[in-house]
């Protein structure tokens, strides 16, 4: 290794590795204990105390998650993370450390379900206020800044939505408002975007998507700038947090008053699993990125799909600004639309390579109707809010084939 920091494709190899620390193991070991024997009295006093570093228990630290936190801190170029036991816990928690009973949440309406279910209605339930504002209408968040508001909130992509919000400009309204900016990164990974050299202020990831790769672990991370700087008189209970940890303010905050205590953990399997799947994020993602056009270009001229929605696409209202923030590709999830719910149920019954499920983000390509399953308890006002339509399918396109991946979209849509 040089001087030179280590480009991308060598950072998801090497990063978080530390062999000498593990009898020369190049993969963490995984460190299946509940709890840690503590030499004497004294040291673990001070343990609890934060005087010495080390491990106490497992819903506190944990060396092999603590190995994953240091990768994707490196990966996104952060301060540092805190891994959780899924994408929602890692939602939950960074805002919670931030918001408390009779504050606001800015976010953009193009959501994931269970977030925006927790924006809605968890959240309202801790007398957290959400504000919904279109998600590329940047004068639209401008508008529902308050003296209540603590953190605006979006998705780099929206899931299922497909659009893209502007970063930087979302960082400038957010910081001359003295309020953090937090981008869910999980769809572009930091191989396709890193919203911190756009202004974002805080990261957070469902790393069972294509950070593990494989669909075989759970869970989440929050990753802090450690750029905020919390200023007293909008956040007047970070400032212990700011005299005992400095820059990492709110990681220590976020683990101390809700991590640890709410217990949203990562099982350390799963971190082990993580960082076996981070090994290949470069090459995974490229490919994924590499189908997605093939297959996008396909759909889009196939004479029974009635519109594909991509930010690929020239006829994306999101064309140009994906253009701009995701210079090697945006994304590996697209939708597209049949001419009713019907087709769309003959369509996944016909396929043969593709699977049918509930996740994005796996190697392999998987399909779903959103209308008839994740969002089938939601009002037709809020489905409509949120561009779920019955005549979509969600599309997660995986690194087999392209060709083998059309050739299946191609048989199942001729039985349509």
């Amino acid at each position: 290794m040089t001087n030179e920091k280590p480009r991308f494709e060598t950072l998801v190899v090497h990063s978080g590795v530390q062999p000498e620390n593990w009898f020369g193991s190049t993969l963490p070991p995984i460190f299946q204990t509940a709890s840690h024997r503590a030499a004497t009295a004294e040291q673990l006093s001070d343990l609890f105390a934060g005087k010495e570093k080390g491990f106490i228990y497992q819903r506190l630290r944990n060396p092999t998650n603590e190995a994953l936190e240091n990768r994707i801190a490196q990966l996104e170029g952060g301060l540092g993370a805190i891994v959780t036991s899924s994408g929602m816990a890692a939602i939950h928690n960074s805002l919670t450390a931030i918001a408390q009973s009779g504050d606001e949440v800015i976010s953009g309406n193009s959501l994931f379900m269970s977030t925006y279910l927790l924006l809605a209605n968890v959240f309202k339930r801790f007398g957290i206020k959400a504000n919904f504002v279109e998600s590329t209408a940047i004068g639209e968040f401008e508008n529902s800044v308050t003296p209540r508001t603590k953190a605006i909130f979006v998705e780099s992509v929206g899931n299922p939505k497909m659009d893209v919000p502007d970063i930087k400009k979302l960082a400038a309204i957010a910081h001359e408002s003295d309020i953090p900016l937090i981008v869910d990164n999980t769809m572009p990974t930091p191989y396709l975007l890193n919203p911190f050299n756009l202004g974002s202020d805080i990261v957070v990831h469902s790393t069972t998507k294509y950070l593990s790769g494989h669909g075989d672990a759970l869970g989440g991370a929050i990753v802090d700038s450690g750029s905020f700087t919390w200023p007293n008189e909008k956040y007047p209970d970070f400032e212990m947090f700011k005299e005992r940890a400095g820059k990492k303010a709110y990681l220590d905050k976020a683990w101390r008053e809700i991590h640890i205590n709410v217990g949203a953990t990562q099982s350390p399997f799963h971190s082990y699993l993580t960082m076996i799947g981070i090994d290949t994020l470069a090459v995974r993602m490229q490919r994924h990125i590499e189908n997605t056009k093939k297959i996008v270009e396909f759909m889009a001229n196939h004479k029974k799909v009635k519109w594909v929605n991509h930010p690929s696409l020239e006829s994306s209202p999101s064309y140009e600004t994906a253009k701009k923030q995701f210079p090697k590709g945006c994304c590996a999830l697209f939708t597209f639309g049949l001419a009713n719910q019907k087709e769309c149920f003959d369509f996944i019954r016909n396929l043969k390579l593709a699977y049918h499920l509930a996740n994005l983000g796996d190697c392999k390509t998987l399909v779903i109707h959103p209308y008839s399953s994740q969002y089938v308890s939601f009002d037709p006002v809020t489905r409509a809010k949120l561009s779920i339509t019955p005549d979509m399918v969600r599309v997660s396109v995986g690194i087999e084939a392209a060709e083998d991946i059309i050739a299946d979209f191609d048989q199942a849509l001729d039985q349509v």
